[in-house]
């Protein structure tokens, strides 16, 4: 049979459209072969090949993202190699005698023991806390070490008196270059039997403090280019403990404020501005939880912590884990299922809190342990907060409270300080 030319003449002769009829369907669309394969080519057509351009874009991209994993793994293998090194003849070490450290919570504990290690240096010491007795304290012993010391009474919750305190410091002896946010405060109450007051107090000491403090300070940091902000933190900032929901929490936070600051000073160029985070385990006579009941893992002494500290310091550390073993414990956390993880921290730390601590003074306790003015008589007493008439009120407070005749003594035997640490 003989197909006739003029029907395939018509199919030829353009709609209209621009399109030869019988091929479209007005839409620019062949007639009964409108729909893709499913890989981008319309059955009947034969696929259009990307114009140079695309091609270069694309191999351009793949050799840019080949080149930039390379590179990412020749620096890992550098930093690993550099790390051996380390290990192996041991991490080069600053000098701090011509810094300036302000260290919050300086009044007892970890924090007076910083603080007479880095007055025997020779670095000028600054100290925050509530406790003018314990500023008092610290003040005298650095100084008969032949240190340099000045107290101030500064609530470090209140961001409005830590930006004044860090005027006065500015002007009083000069830019900080070493800050230690050491400060913090512990209920030790299950979660449903912790007052508000006291979860938010934990949070603006533990870990909003660190916000005020490192903005008072940083930028001097970054316009004469050297600083280090050192953070306190916890292990409790990697795992939870049961009756420490308000303070793991806080930790948590506190870990990740010093990790994300870190970084951001990396990206924004600011490479001599280090940070270093401390995660200690209990420590021993701070006042806080000498009847925790830990197990497997020994309590630490309080001066064998402070000379870690001081030694990452000096050695530009990143990540102190105290004692160094339980590193490799946290990175099994992320491997075993959490049946294993939450039997082996409730049996790590059956209680942290054996005997609790009295709602109706944790409150007045917990209050006043967590502020930090001069004591200094060459300071400005503007900035001074708490005055002896709190601390009589506090004392009178307390000694109206019935005790048990053996007192918690994570009350009675603190004072009222920021410079305590736990876990």
């Amino acid at each position: 049979m003989v197909k006739n030319n003029n029907n395939l003449m018509a199919e030829d002769i353009p709609n209209g459209n621009g399109l030869p009829n019988g091929n479209a369907n007005g839409h620019g669309i062949p007639n009964g072969h409108g729909l893709s394969n499913g890989n981008g080519v319309v059955h009947g057509q034969e696929p259009v090949a990307p114009p140079a351009s695309g091609w270069r874009q694309i191999l351009w991209n793949s050799w840019d993202a080949f080149a930039d994993v390379a590179w990412f793994i020749i620096c890992c293998v550098g930093f690993i190699l550099q790390d051996l090194y380390y290990i192996v003849f041991g991490y080069p070490e600053k000098e701090l005698k011509t810094d300036i450290a302000l260290i919050t919570g300086g009044g007892n504990g970890l924090g007076r023991l910083l603080a007479e290690r880095l007055g025997k240096m020779g670095t000028k010491v600054i100290i925050w806390d509530i406790n003018k007795k314990g500023i008092a304290e610290t003040v005298e012993i650095v100084e008969e070490a032949g240190g340099y010391c000045k107290g101030y009474v500064v609530d470090i919750s209140k961001k409005e008196e830590v930006y004044k305190a860090a005027d006065v410091i500015r002007e009083e002896v000069g830019d900080i270059t070493l800050l230690i946010n050491n400060a913090g405060v512990v209920s030790g109450l299950h979660l449903l039997d912790t007052p508000d007051h006291l979860i938010e107090r934990s949070f603006n000491v533990n870990v909003m403090a660190h916000f005020w403090t490192t903005k008072a300070f940083l930028p001097k940091m970054i316009e004469n280019d050297r600083g280090h902000i050192a953070t306190i933190a916890s292990l409790a900032g990697h795992v939870g403990i049961s009756k420490l929901v308000d303070y793991c929490a806080s930790k948590f936070a506190a870990v990740g404020f010093d990790e994300a600051l870190r970084l951001e000073l990396e990206v924004l160029g600011h490479t001599n501005i280090r940070t270093t985070c401390i995660c200690p385990f209990f420590i021993q006579a701070t006042g806080m939880f000498d009847d925790v009941n830990a197990r497997w893992v020994p309590t630490l002494n309080p001066n064998d912590v402070a000379d870690r500290v001081i030694s990452a310091i000096r050695k530009n550390e990143k990540l102190a884990v105290i004692p160094g073993f339980l590193k490799a414990l946290l990175s099994l956390k992320w491997t075993f299922p959490w049946g294993c993880v939450g039997g082996l921290l409730r049996r790590l730390v059956p209680d942290a809190s054996p005997q609790g601590l009295p709602s109706s003074i944790g409150a007045v306790a917990t209050a006043t342990a967590t502020s930090a003015s001069p004591v200094n008589a060459k300071s400005k007493s503007s900035i001074a907060t708490t005055t002896a008439a709190d601390m009589a009120a506090l004392d009178a407070e307390l000694s109206s409270v019935t005790l048990p005749a053996k007192p918690p003594s994570m009350l009675i035997q603190r004072t009222p300080s920021l410079g305590e640490r736990v876990l």
